[in-house]
């Protein structure tokens, strides 16, 4: 077959599949909380989920799954550097598939025929109100995947202290202004002392854990540094969710109790507080096992984009291997609701949203220094930058 007549057969295919989807899910695409609706990081299409990594909405799904099943040498008739947007899409495949690659979408976790086709039967038989028959039983765990849960949960319980007892020596809280007729500005980094070292603190606990996952050793001391120097502020925030409040919007860490205008006091700006406390919500709203959690954070510490690593294949085919274990996990050990069903996408989602808060803090930060460098030299070492 051409490659004129391979794209002709994928664009028939997506118009085909568009119709089918739409029809089965009534033309109606996931919205977030605020009622604002998703959109596709491939297209920008209304997005309508996640789907094999990366929130997408039908047609790029489809087309994606079909270029890698086929496993199609595509080819652009420019300069590989096509806009590809909900218009445009169908113009250039082999620039599409690149965008499709590029936002995370991941060959391992395309359905098998049979599943595909025992799905479309169940949605069909749904619609014509006939019985439906029961579903296969849940993915169980393989023995590996038991070995590796059980180790994350392990060194997570290890390194993580649940009620902030060993956090000693810490330089003293300061909320106010002290004396009271100083200028207003000098509340900004009035936490930061404090603030910084809660952080050096928990990123202690985080470098032990990482030295007990599974994997993390083998790699060469340069992609070790290079992963927790980029990694850090992501598994910081993941392991602080665990003390959260969604309620009062606070965070209890053992005798002390912080909020994001603690934060404020140490020098953050609102356009990273925002997202963090949204983010916080949400996350906490999961209800998350230890075990997601500790896999969370090992899916995020084996990230092969970080700047400064070397070994990018290794590092992915351990990420992959971590997320299908996630997905084992939850697809296992979660009673069936709609909740579960949804459950890992969400954590993905919540991953690459905290990808989008490390950008911002980064910069806020490097500001911060350059005010106020008063952080631990730990903090100055994880937080220094990398090169590209």
């Amino acid at each position: 077959m051409s490659k004129v007549q391979e794209t002709i057969v994928l664009e028939e295919e997506e118009e085909e599949e568009e119709e089918e989807d739409a029809s089965a899910s009534g033309g109606m695409g996931d919205d977030d909380e605020d009622g604002e609706p998703k959109i596709c990081r491939a297209c920008g299409d209304r997005a309508t989920g996640y789907h094999f990594n990366a929130m997408t909405c039908e047609g790029c799904k489809g087309f994606f799954r079909r270029a890698m099943k086929r496993s199609l040498r595509l080819s652009c008739p420019f300069q590989n550097a096509c806009v590809i947007n909900k218009n445009n899409r169908r113009h250039c495949q082999s620039c599409r598939l690149k965008k499709c690659l590029d936002i995370g979408m991941k060959k391992e976790l395309i359905m098998s025929d049979e599943a595909v086709k025992l799905r479309r039967s169940l949605i069909k038989k749904k619609q014509g109100l006939s019985p439906v028959p029961a579903l296969p039983p849940a993915t169980s765990l393989t023995e590996e995947q038991e070995k590796m849960v059980r180790q994350l949960s392990e060194a997570q319980k290890k390194t993580f202290d649940w009620n902030f007892t060993h956090f000693r020596n810490y330089r003293p809280i300061r909320r106010h202004q002290d004396p009271p007729d100083q200028h207003q500005e000098s509340t900004a980094f009035l936490m930061l002392p404090h603030i910084s070292d809660l952080v050096t603190y928990m990123i202690k606990g985080i470098i032990n854990f990482a030295k007990i996952v599974p994997y993390f050793r083998d790699l060469g001391m340069e992609d070790q540094i290079a992963l927790l120097k980029g990694c850090a502020l992501e598994l910081c925030v993941i392991r602080f969710n665990s003390v959260f409040d969604y309620r009062t919007q606070t965070w209890s860490c053992g005798q002390f109790s912080y909020n994001s205008d603690d934060l404020a006091m140490a020098g953050f700006h609102q356009l990273f507080l925002q997202p963090l406390i949204r983010f916080h919500c949400m996350l906490r709203k999961l209800c998350l096992h230890i075990e997601e959690y500790a896999l969370m954070q090992a899916i995020s510490l084996f990230s092969a984009d970080r700047p400064g690593v070397r070994d990018h294949q290794k590092i992915d085919k351990i990420q992959e291997h971590l997320a299908l274990t996630l997905m084992a996990y939850i697809e296992s050990q979660r009673p069936p609701s709609l909740q579960s069903r949804f459950l890992f996408a969400k954590i993905m989602e919540c991953l690459t949203e905290l990808r989008t808060m490390n950008d911002e803090h980064s910069k806020q930060l490097l500001h911060i220094w350059d005010i106020q460098p008063d952080f631990t030299p730990l903090l100055h070492e994880v937080f220094s930058r990398l090169p590209e």
